[in-house]
């Protein structure tokens, strides 16, 4: 017999000590015995258990490698004595543990409660319809938790549903049961667990997957017995094909409305994409209750396909579909591949997984050489390469990982050029043995347990047995991968493997993996000669040693296995949309493991394949969208598979892009506009589709009503009519008939309009005219609208004479009508401004005669006011010839599509006044012969598209205007930039130029002088420059016989341009003085000379400088030569400094310059008007520099002062009090003292306040400095001190000074000349800008001495003096007694 029981590790003993501490106990350990084969069977149950979680088996086996003292399997030897005794002792402490927790309870019955916990959730799972799905989870919780399932939020009541729910708790183990599942069942389902401490959930997600070819096309509804009601749904504001770029982010949304709204009741709404369900980190999906949105995140080529919403209601569903192409995001490298695409992971191992992908549709410039693999650790971010090689296959065994892992994987590819982008990554996977994935918890918590055999038997390790079924998986010249299935006899540990080569046609094994042995039953060999054969066995081994080996595989061939699929048939393209077309081609027929297929396009002439999609598609026919519309086009489609690209189709037949031709739309509106005894006159609207196809006729049927009981319907017209109305004859009087009619083209008849209201046959007597008849609208835009018309069939008593527009908004009820105009339209038809964009409006026109107005119209639209995309208006042009004409581009134009013009929206029968020319998908009107005749509104109209017109009003102003651009083209003048001018350059050379606005490179100048052309020569040098459009004419000098005019003609083609200079006169003169001079200045300049004149300048020192820039310079004066100490020579500048001019200063300054090739001189007259310019430069200087007026106090009064940098004696200076000037007296003077200029008030009183001002001439008006001494007050101490204080030694002193000034005065105290400052014995304060005081605290002898207040503003200072004397009266009473 076995004994097993669970013995805790030590990390639970340690977690049990501290629950008993807590008095919680939350563990007991059981017994229980049986045989060998239960042992047996409990083993093998445990492995053949549900799927388990990927994570925590990954990290069980990381904690079993790297901590075996926390969970070990060890096989034990007891006897049994000894494990009797064990157990006695175990079942002792347990009975002591229950007796204390039942103690505890008893004391304290709250102290176990606690709110629900989840120990174990439900897991999501994903199965196929019919199966059924069981979800289970563990709660802990006291009191006993109660639970309650939900589905979306809805709770499941099991008793009434038993066929579809079962519901089971036992032992806190709960589960749900969910019956013979269908695709309803979809849902997010959670368990609820409440007691008196709280409550706790927790959600599953179940995905039913269902074939779709079936379940997600739309279904008849049912009544649902729950609500009571059948709902309906629709499907509104969809989605259309759409196209995105990788990287981007793209949202498709349709809008859902559910009928009849139900409270709290909400549909369930799920996308597909390529009728799988696919959740997904980069897919984002919304339900607003209204609103459903799929929002696809960085978007990648595995997101293309066909997207279905899918709304599951209790009735029935709906679906919505539309495909989504992903383009490739732009390449780095021109002529590189874009990226590869579906990086899967297959056959994960505890080393080993296989990648497989999908070739990328553009191979770029040259074929695809072969892939690399990179793989990355989950939770870094190092990305490393698998092969060291390109491989061909999208196929590649990754080897090497490490056991517990996770890993992601990502492909790029190569060709000559260049590495494509890497894919998007793979999905991560985890390395680990497949009997690990398998191995899943069940319904309780995971044990963490001992297991002990107790038995007598060795349980010492076996040497595993061979393994079994060798085979060779994958085979291609780049590798082989080899599979095995696990030998049976492989003891208690796990085995690991040795794979053994031996090539074909010797007896040699070698073993491949020498240096570890492999721990998965899967091994890809590399590195294998090609075209060679081997054969391949495998050993186990353990820690007992190496087993024998398994029976071998055969010959293997090194090489490919895999073919590349035959071309696809050659494919059928047919006309779809205006922007897509139909491809279908025959499958490969020699194909395997196919991938699927690439569809290509070219436009014809071109030699440029574009993809048609960039993932590829298995069925043999796709719809390729994003085509030019009228563009012709060709397609070519090629197979792939694991192997590569298979050759191309052949091309299909040219197609050209543009929408199939169906059968028109249903005419409408048909009325009744005039009835006489035998026959009525009959009126319908053309339908708004024609098919793409011309509407060539019409067949109207009539049926009898007699007593609101309808006859069978007749054909009235065997032969097709051409109008919108018929005359419906033979008819009997007074009896009522219903009409309805048909539209026919080329594809066929459409279905019948609805039929009209019954319609008496019996003769009016109306004298008002009938309903206008054939409205429809042209020139459709955002903010205006041309309605157009047919007058009546019937006109009444008298002819119309006119028209009255109404329109309306066409939500709007009845009320909405307004009138378009006020007075009557003689037109039959008028443009109506003033539309708001966006909104759709509908129309009516009524007819009026003499007699009045008749009824309205069938009523026309909804017409919504909105411009077409890419809509473009008639634009006039006036060619280089002078022909004016009109333009109107379409770029809609289908094969059968035709403009028409049309004057005054009538057709243009009048062929003389305008030529018609029509080329690709362009119409020009040309004016043979513009006149006055031509004023009016033009309108083009393109046939067959979807309602293209324009038009445009010549009025006689636009006439004129273009009649003039017409002569300019006709008889063009060249323009100038400018006229004709003339300067003179160096050595007095003249220069005659111009420069032309426009021209060409055939424009030729013609050089006239007195209406002679001149040419280059001595004289005359010319030039034309081409690039800049400047003409110019040179000329060394000007000579009398140089008078006249001067003349430029160009021609440039068919243009002429003429421009001319007249030199006569006193004009030719002056500019001949000047070439002269300019020729002689240039002269002048070969040799030394002067680059500035002799001229002077002032310093802000007020020195007097002579400068100018020489070279060998000597300076005079007065013809008397200058000492050198006073000049300086900087780079040319030669300086003269004079410093402080005075009159004997006055003089003449000449400079002389010369050298061997020349001299020059120059001279500056510093004498009177020269002496008086330097003197004001230097007053200017001086009054410049002049400060701001400061003042200050003196014992007299007060001085205002300003200082300058000089001062001389011939500078005027005056000052003014109240803007008059100041009389010099004893009381009041101004005067210099070194550069102060001052003015001095002795004794001020209350009339010197006031502004003053100081004017000092600067050489022209003189510069002025003000000072205001208005409400200003020199500080001063005005009492309160007294001269001398006698004190006695230790009494203390307090005096206060009365202080007076404006501003404020600033005050200090000092003692015997020296800045007194305040301390713990003396104390200093200032109040209120008035009072200043001073208290000594215990004055002591040291304190005896000369005080001082000392009060200061910027008007003046004063000090408040007096003495302090301390004395001690027993030293003078000592004192005394020495004189007794």
């Amino acid at each position: 017999m076995l004994f097993l029981y669970l013995e805790p590790s030590e990390w639970e003993k340690a977690a049990y000590a501290r629950c008993f501490s807590l008095k919680l106990i939350s563990r007991c350990f059981g017994l229980f015995c049986c045989s060998h084969d239960v042992v047996r069977g409990l083993m093998e149950s445990q492995e053949e258990a549900t799927e388990e979680g990927i994570n925590y088996v990954a990290m069980r086996n990381l904690f079993v490698r790297e901590a075996k003292e926390a969970l070990d399997v060890k096989v034990v030897k007891k006897s049994r004595s000894t494990h009797i005794r064990e157990s006695v002792e175990r079942m002792e402490f347990s009975r002591t543990m229950d007796e204390w927790t039942e103690f505890r309870k008893k004391m304290n019955p709250d102290s176990l409660t606690h709110p629900p916990e989840f120990v174990i959730k439900p897991r999501g799972q994903t199965v196929w319809e019919g199966k059924t799905v069981k979800l289970h989870c563990t709660v802990a919780g006291w009191p006993k938790p109660r639970i309650a399932w939900y589905k979306n939020n809805v709770l499941i009541d099991a008793k009434a549903h038993p066929e579809k729910y079962t519901v089971e708790s036992n032992y806190n183990m709960h589960s749900l049961e969910i019956k013979n599942c269908d695709f309803l069942d979809t849902a997010q389902y959670h368990a609820s667990a409440l007691n008196v401490k709280g409550e706790a959930s927790c959600v599953a997600t179940i995905v039913i997957k269902s074939m779709l070819v079936t379940s997600l096309s739309s279904n008849s509804y049912g009544f649902c017995p729950e609500h009571g009601v059948t709902f309906r749904t629709s499907i509104i504001d969809k989605f259309e094909v759409a196209f995105g770029r990788e990287g981007e982010t793209l949202s498709l949304g349709c809008t859902v409305i559910i009928y009849p709204t139900v409270k709290k009741y909400q549909p369930e709404v799920i996308w597909y994409r390529d009728c799988k369900y696919y959740p997904s980190k980069w897919v984002h999906t919304h339900w607003s209750g209204e609103r459903a949105t799929l929002t696809l995140v960085h978007l990648n080529k595995e997101d293309e396909g066909m997207y279905t919403l899918r709304v599951n209601t209790k009735s029935g569903f709906d679906t919505y579909s539309a495909y989504v192409f992903v383009r490739d995001a732009d390449v780095e490298v021109e002529g590189v591949p874009v990226a590869p695409l579906d990086v899967w992971c297959h056959d994960a191992n505890k080393d080993y997984v296989v990648v497989t992908w999908k070739q990328p549709a553009v191979e770029g410039s040259s074929p695809i050489l072969g892939y690399y693999i990179d793989r990355c650790e989950v939770g870094t971010h190092h990305w490393a390469q698998c092969n060291d090689t390109p491989v061909k296959y999208t196929r590649f065994p990754v080897t090497g990982l490490v056991e517990g892992r996770s890993y992601i994987f990502r492909v790029t590819a190569l060709n000559k050029f260049g590495v494509s982008r890497p894919s998007r990554v793979s999905e991560a996977v985890v390395a680990m043995d497949p009997s690990d994935r398998a191995r899943l918890p069940g319904p309780s918590a995971p044990w963490t347990g001992m297991i002990k055999f107790t038995e007598e038997d060795s349980t010492d390790s076996v040497v595993p047995g061979e393994p079994s079924d060798v085979v060779v998986t994958e085979a291609t010249k780049s590798y082989v991968v080899l599979a095995w299935k696990p030998p049976v006899q492989r003891g208690h540990e796990g085995v690991m493997y040795y794979i053994e080569k031996c090539i074909s046609g010797t007896d040699t094994w070698q073993r491949v993996n020498t240096g570890m042995p492999v721990k998965s039953p899967r091994f890809a060999l590399f590195d294998l000669a090609e075209d060679k054969s081997y054969s391949f066995r495998v050993r186990c081994c353990n820690s007992a040693g190496v087993g024998e080996p398994s029976v071998s595989t055969g010959d293997i061939t090194v090489g490919d296995k895999l073919d590349l699929p035959s071309a696809p048939g050659s494919p059928v393209a047919t006309r779809n949309t205006d922007t897509s077309v139909v491809v279908s081609w025959a499958a490969s027929k020699e194909v395997r493991h196919l991938v699927g297929y690439y569809i290509e396009c070219s436009i014809v002439g071109t030699d440029v394949w574009m993809p048609c999609n960039n993932k590829p598609v298995k069925q043999t026919r796709f719809v390729c969208h994003g085509l030019t519309t009228e563009a012709n086009y060709v397609f070519r489609v090629k197979a792939v598979n694991a192997a590569g690209y298979s050759q191309s189709s052949p091309d299909s037949d040219a197609v050209v892009v543009k929408a199939a031709i169906s059968v028109p739309g249903k005419p409408t509106g048909v009325t009744l506009v005039e009835a006489v005894k035998d026959y009525m006159i009959l009126a319908w609207t053309e339908a708004a589709n024609n098919g793409g196809a011309d509407v060539r006729g019409y067949f109207v049927d009539y049926r009898t009503v007699k007593g609101g009981i309808v006859g069978k319907w007749h054909e009235m017209n065997h032969k097709a009519l051409t109008t919108t109305s018929y005359k419906a004859e033979n008819l009997k009087e007074n009896v009522f008939y219903q009409f309805q009619v048909r539209a026919m083209n080329m594809a066929g008849v459409s279905k019948a309009s609805l039929p009209s209201a019954p319609l008496l046959c019996k003769e009016w007597t109306l004298t008002v005219p009938g309903a206008p008849v054939g409205l429809h609208v042209l020139e459709v835009r955002d903010n205006s609208v041309v309605v157009l018309w047919e007058p009546p069939v019937f006109d009444g008593r008298t002819p119309v004479n006119g028209y009255y527009l109404d329109l309306k908004v066409a939500s709007s009820g009845e009320a909405g009508w307004k009138a378009v105009h006020e007075k009557a339209n003689k037109m039959k038809y008028m443009k109506v401004a003033g539309l708001k964009g966006g909104t759709s409006y509908v129309f009516r026109v009524r007819a009026q005669n003499l007699v009045g107005v008749g009824k309205t119209s069938a009523v026309l639209g909804p017409i919504q006011a909105q411009t077409r995309p890419g809509t473009k208006e008639i634009y006039v042009d006036v060619d280089d010839d002078g022909i004016i004409s009109m333009i109107f581009e379409c770029s809609e134009m289908t094969g059968d599509s035709e403009f028409v013009w049309s004057k005054n929206y009538k057709a243009i029968t009048d062929t003389s006044r305008l030529t018609i020319v029509n080329e690709k998908g362009k119409s020009r009107a040309i004016f043979n012969n513009p006149s006055l005749e031509d004023l009016g509104t033009f309108s083009c109209v393109v046939t067959n598209t979807d309602g293209i017109s324009s038009s445009y009003t010549l009025t006689e102003e636009g006439l004129k205007r273009l009649l003039d651009i017409s002569h300019e083209h006709k008889f063009p003048v060249i323009p100038f930039k400018n006229e004709m001018a003339i300067e003179l350059l160096e050595k007095g050379r003249v220069r005659l130029w111009t420069q032309v606005e426009k021209w060409t490179a055939d424009c030729q100048v013609d050089y006239v002088f007195n209406d002679v052309i001149v040419s280059a020569g001595q004289k005359y040098s010319m030039k034309f420059d081409k690039s800049t459009g400047i003409i110019e004419m040179f000329m060394d000098s000007l000579e009398v016989t140089d008078e006249g005019t001067f003349t430029f003609n160009l021609v440039d083609g068919k243009a002429k341009g003429t421009t001319s200079l007249v030199l006569i006169g006193d004009e030719f003169r002056e500019l001949q003085k000047k070439s002269e001079f300019e020729r002689a200045e240039w002269i002048r300049k070969q040799g030394p000379h002067f680059v500035e004149y002799l001229g002077f300048a002032v310093t802000q020192e007020c020195d007097v400088l002579l400068k100018c820039k020489v070279r060998q310079v000597i300076y005079y004066k007065n013809l008397v030569g200058v000492g050198a100490s006073q000049m300086m020579k900087k780079d040319g500048d030669m300086t003269f400094n004079i410093g402080k001019i005075s009159k004997s200063d006055a003089g003449i300054y000449e400079v002389y310059l010369k050298d061997d090739r020349g001299k020059d001189s120059s001279t500056f007259n510093m004498t009177d008007a020269g002496y008086q310019a330097v003197m004001n430069e230097l007053f200017r200087v001086i009054a410049n520099s002049s400060s701001e007026i400061k003042v200050l106090s003196t014992e007299h009064g007060i001085v205002l002062y300003s200082m300058v940098t000089h001062y001389n004696e011939d500078l005027r200076v005056g000052w003014l009090h109240k803007d008059a000037k100041i009389a010099a007296s004893e009381r009041v003077k101004s005067g210099v003292t070194g550069e102060q200029l001052w003015l001095k008030i002795n004794e001020p009183t209350e009339k010197d306040k006031g502004k003053y001002t100081i004017d000092i001439f600067d050489g022209k008006d003189g510069v002025k400095r003000f000072f205001d001494l208005t409400g200003k007050d020199r500080a001063r101490v005005v009492g309160g001190l007294p001269d001398v204080v006698a004190i006695q030694e230790g009494k203390s002193l307090n005096l206060t000074g009365n202080v007076w000034g404006e501003p404020v005065p600033e005050v200090s105290w000092s003692k015997n000349d020296k800045e007194l400052l305040p301390d713990d014995h003396i104390k200093l304060k200032f109040e209120h800008g008035k009072f200043a005081s001073i208290t000594i605290a215990a004055v002591t002898t040291a304190d005896s001495g000369k005080y001082a207040l000392l009060v200061k503003n910027k008007f003046g200072t004063e000090a408040g003096e007096f003495t302090v004397s301390v004395y001690n009266p027993e030293d003078e009473e000592k004192e005394e007694e020495k004189k007794d």
